[in-house]
């Protein structure tokens, strides 16, 4: 949330812009301190809410904990200190106490702790508990609420609240508990009672006392539900409304559906489109048939049909008399697009293009004089396109695929070579729809989250390192087979800093043992471009058996007969990114298979198991987010601040849909948030998002 401004003295009584340094309890150093957590005036105590709760009847005595609980526990430290290892890792370990018993607690590779846990405090501890050499507790998480504290006096929910150095947990929440009464009268509440009836979320004062003083679980989740909501809403104003004004800004082509063409393709194709393909498809006919420029995002799993859903727009253009191009991040891939695109679309008596920087100069005279001549057409091609050789007479189309391995200039650059060209980015990188939503805020966004029909499932499994023999004998087999593998390491080369199989040292071993009798290739980021296309030629075109490669492969062309993906050290991957890779097999008719190989800990294996138990891309990259966070999904920034500090989109999935909707429904009947109902709102964009005035014109 965004902070008031602070006045240079302090009012004659309590207000939310009061600076905090003039609450009660409140000096110099520790309003400094406190600064650091961003709470800067006595209002910002409100929104410091806890990050999580701890209901005191869950938390277990000690004396019933058994191996194999996943446990809470609070009690206070009666010895401790760093203990070394022979490997040399160094163990920070606490003996706990509650009234029931004791219990050990370690930390490996983190002595550091022993400067900030001190005997006599008391620590709430959540993790797994384990015998070895007695009960242990291995805390997932920790929370040291000082010395002296009993966690439970203000209820049996315990408000666990972001602390920092200088402040400490128990001084944190005193300072909350004794303002609170005095400042939720102040707070207005900016939205409207019949937004808030239709939302079903509280009062915003309500909303701030459940989230400080639960009675329940439940009560503080039903206030932070409110408070997120509210920064989602706020967030899906903005976008929503900069979405808006982009549009009335972009006049484009109005294209006319005359069905022609493109009812010709429908009829040649040997398939149905899906139900997915088919809605996005709509999407984008009425986008291009509007006088508004098309700029959507087409986001869909691997293999979900994007290709053809982009030709189909492209041939629109094209029977409207206008040209189309469409811009793919590697030759290899570009080649591959333009075959799919001369077999369906030989039929209908449409020959496309190709244009990429290796052509030679002959070639690329006659695509370039087609290209400037007023001829409608479709040209694939890669950064060629971009080049100022390349000129289009009447660029009405384009589409780029893997929009994210392009940057924002070429992008621009491609969509510049026309007058106004509708502009469709393809992505195979799945976020749940919510999410793309509120990340493409500047776009309108179609998802593919349906399998093509046919497609058949690839046997994911994962075996420890004992299996090793079994695991190549089998991609033996399939190659003996006539069929084609990957094997995919983490890094290129050996580390001493880091115990991984490598890329190029596995290529020699397995060259001169294992598949001595095969052809096998190398593959990695620091071949140089041109030798890496050459590769994948020759392993598209069956030349090469077994490919040992990195990550590179992540995006790569179709090798329809290759069955077996094998990945050592899965744990060392995200699991969006080795869905990407198993990916790359499956493409034909036969049953592919997708190897985890190697000994991973607990944690990477209960991760894994997320990924063999589903090819949906969609729910790995949902539990991929959840794992790993947000990151810079959600790097953009109002008034410098963090876009989401209590909501979580993707956690927040349902409550986030509906804040769009209340903001389409909003902005639908006040665009210029100019009415009495929407005035709180106006009020806080304009105090809390510098982009509020420029999108509303309101000071």
């Amino acid at each position: 949330m965004a902070r008031s401004v602070v006045p240079e003295r302090p009012a004659g009584h309590l207000r939310l812009d009061t600076p905090i340094n003039f609450l009660k309890g409140v000096g110099p150093a520790r309003a400094e301190s406190l600064r650091k957590l961003g709470i800067i005036t006595a209002g910002d105590l409100l929104w410091h809410v806890p990050r999580r709760y701890e209901d005191a009847s869950t938390v277990r005595h000690i004396s019933s904990l058994e191996p194999g609980m996943d446990a809470t526990v609070i009690g206070r430290v009666i010895s401790k200190g760093v203990i070394p290892t022979r490997k040399g890792l160094r163990i920070f370990q606490a003996v706990v106490r509650d009234d029931s018993g004791i219990i050990e607690v370690s930390w490996p590779g983190q002595p550091f702790l022993d400067r900030v846990i001190h005997k006599d405090d008391t620590l709430l501890l959540s993790g797994p508990v384990r015998f070895f050499h007695g009960r242990q507790l291995a805390p997932r998480e920790y929370v040291n609420l000082g010395p002296d504290e009993d966690p439970t006096s203000g209820g049996r929910v315990l408000s666990v609240y972001p602390a920092t150095e200088g402040i400490s947990f128990k001084i944190l929440r005193s300072l909350i508990d004794t303002h609170l009464d005095a400042l939720l009268p102040l707070v207005e509440d900016y939205l409207s009672p019949d937004l808030r009836r239709r939302a079903g979320v509280v009062a915003l004062s309500d909303a701030l006392r459940m989230v400080h003083r639960p009675s329940s679980i439940a009560e503080a989740e039903r206030g932070r539900e409110r408070l997120a909501f509210d920064e989602l809403f706020f967030v899906q104003i903005l976008q929503r409304r900069a979405n808006r004004l982009a549009r009335e800004a972009r006049g484009g082509i109005r294209f006319t559906n005359h069905r022609k063409l493109t009812s010709a393709l429908r009829e040649a194709l040997p398939y149905t489109l899906t139900g997915a393909q088919a809605h996005a498809l709509r999407e984008i006919v009425t986008d291009m048939c509007s006088p508004r420029r098309m700029h959507r995002l087409l986001q869909g799993d691997v293999g979900s049909g994007k290709t053809i859903v982009a030709l189909f727009a492209a041939l629109l253009a094209v029977e409207n008399g206008y040209q189309a191009a469409l811009m793919a991040p590697t030759e290899l891939l570009a080649e591959q697009h333009l075959r799919t695109f001369t077999s369906l679309l030989a039929p209908l008596g449409v020959e496309p293009l190709l244009l990429t920087g290796s052509m030679g100069a002959r070639e690329r005279r006659v695509v370039l004089a087609r290209m400037a001549a007023d001829e409608p057409l479709i040209v694939i091609g890669t950064h060629a396109l971009v080049q100022d050789t390349a000129q289009f007479a009447r660029l009405g189309f384009v589409a780029i695929d893997e929009q994210h391995r392009f940057g924002v200039e070429q992008r621009e650059a491609i969509a510049g070579k026309g007058e106004a060209p509708d502009t469709l980015l393809m992505s195979a990188t799945p976020i749940p729809r919510s999410l793309a939503l509120t990340t493409y805020g500047d776009l309108d966004v179609s998802t593919l989250d349906e399998r093509p029909a046919g497609r058949l499932p690839i046997t994911t499994v994962s075996r420890h390192e004992s299996a090793r023999a079994r695991v190549f004998a089998f991609v033996q087999r399939e190659v003996e087979a006539g069929r084609q593998a990957y094997i995919v390491y983490p890094v290129i080369e050996e580390s001493e800093k880091i115990d991984l199989k490598a890329a190029t040292v596995m290529f020699d071993q397995l060259s001169a043992s294992v598949f001595a009798n095969h052809r096998i290739a190398l593959l990695h980021g620091r071949i140089p471009a041109e030798e890496r296309d050459r590769v994948m030629r020759a392993f598209r075109d069956r030349e090469i058996d077994i490919l040992v490669a990195t990550t590179v492969i992540e995006v790569g062309i179709d090798v329809p007969n290759a069955t077996v993906m094998l990945i050592e050290h899965p744990e060392r991957f995200g699991l969006s990114q080795l869905h990407q890779l198993r990916g790359r097999v499956g493409r034909g008719a036969d049953a592919a298979y997708c190897i985890l190989l190697g000994d991973v800990g607990d944690d990477s294996a209960e991760r894994l198991a997320i990924f063999t138990s589903t090819e949906d891309g969609f729910e790995i990259a949902r539990q991929d987010l959840r794992l790993r966070g947000m990151g810079d999904l959600f790097g953009q920034r109002q008034s410098g601040e963090p876009m989401f500090r209590i909501a979580d989109p993707l956690r927040d999935e349902a409550l986030n849909l509906l804040a769009r909707e209340e903001a389409e429904r909003v902005l639908e009947s006040d665009p210029d948030l100019m009415g009495a109902e929407n005035a709180g709102i106006r009020k806080v964009l304009t105090a809390r998002y510098a982009r509020a005035l420029e999108l509303f014109r309101v000071g």
